[in-house]
């Protein structure tokens, strides 16, 4: 670690303690993003975690709908993303206005919304999901009703072959995810052929079909852990695997894909991190008016899946 680095750690861990803080990275930061964080993970169980705790202010290190979810869950707290142009661009594929639209050709349909979304989005919701949960929480929708899944098709696509329900699919993606091609994941198995391939419900239909398993980042995490995997080709953001080499370091993890890297997800540094905790700013607040009907989408999961 460079002596400038240590510098800016000592002062964050200062100033985060004055400020009552905790720090979330989600699982696709930088190493050393993570490596402050007090607590590394998907988005939804970390603003779930920071819920439970006694800190006035959350800094998110991760991208705006995360820090948006974090809002719509503690409403008590100060959310802080340590730069503004981390956003996401699959949630940017939709808009509440293009919601509404779509909710108007087919009314009777459930809308099952992705976490991946605006506040906004989710307050246009009937229930969101996780990659994590979402097989179960269509499992367990009621038959006979049309289901708007937005807005990951792929996501939804996966789903829709694990639980053999039609859905209309919104037409988003992560482009991040879509740079993992089914030709990396063959020559992979090629160069490592005891190798588990492990791969992101986000991931094309033809990835998925080559993979072990499917499973969010969470889920990638616990599998690692598992005694019986030695070596895992990882079909996600490549930011995950700083976390997994950290947690398993006798194990070997190779990127299914070089190119997977989500450029919004790498804004947060230590530098931002520090200002945004000597500026308390820039803050994320949901309005309460949408904050209470997009929560109601996620009290839906959790009451479901």
């Amino acid at each position: 670690m460079m002596d400038s680095d240590a510098k800016l750690i000592e002062e964050i861990l200062r100033l985060k303690g004055e400020r009552n803080a905790i720090i979330l990275a989600h699982n696709y930061q930088l190493g050393e993003v993570q490596d402050i964080a007090d607590l590394v993970g998907d988005s939804l169980e970390l603003s779930q975690k920071a819920a439970q705790t006694t800190a006035e202010v959350i800094v998110f290190c991760g991208v705006q709908f995360m820090a948006e979810t974090a809002s719509i869950l503690c409403p008590d707290k100060t959310v802080l993303l340590p730069d503004m142009h981390a956003g996401c661009p699959m949630a940017d594929m939709i808009t509440a206005e293009g919601l509404r639209q779509k909710k108007e050709e087919h009314p009777g349909a459930t809308v099952v919304c992705y976490v991946n979304t605006s506040a906004e989005v989710k307050a246009q919701s009937d229930v969101c999901c996780t990659s994590a949960n979402a097989v179960r929480i269509v499992e367990k929708l009621a038959d006979g009703r049309e289901i708007l899944f937005v807005p990951d098709q792929y996501l939804g696509h996966y789903i829709s072959t694990r639980t053999g329900r039609e859905m209309i699919l919104w037409p988003g993606f992560c482009p991040t995810h879509l740079r993992i091609k089914s030709q990396d994941i063959i020559r992979m198995k090629q160069e490592h052929p005891r190798a588990r391939v492990v791969v992101h419900p986000e991931c094309r239909p033809e990835v998925i079909a080559l993979a072990d398993e499917v499973l969010s980042t969470g889920g990638i995490c616990r599998f690692a852990g598992r005694t019986e995997v030695e070596e895992m080709i990882v079909g996600t953001e490549l930011g995950i695997i700083h976390r997994l080499r950290k947690e398993n370091p006798d194990k070997r993890f190779i990127p299914a894909s070089e190119q997977a890297v989500c450029p919004r997800m790498k804004l947060i540094t230590l530098e931002n991190v520090l200002w945004s905790l000597e500026e308390m700013a820039p803050e994320v607040r949901v309005p309460e008016e949408i904050r209470l009907r997009a929560k109601a989408a996620v009290d839906k999961m959790l009451e479901v899946g």
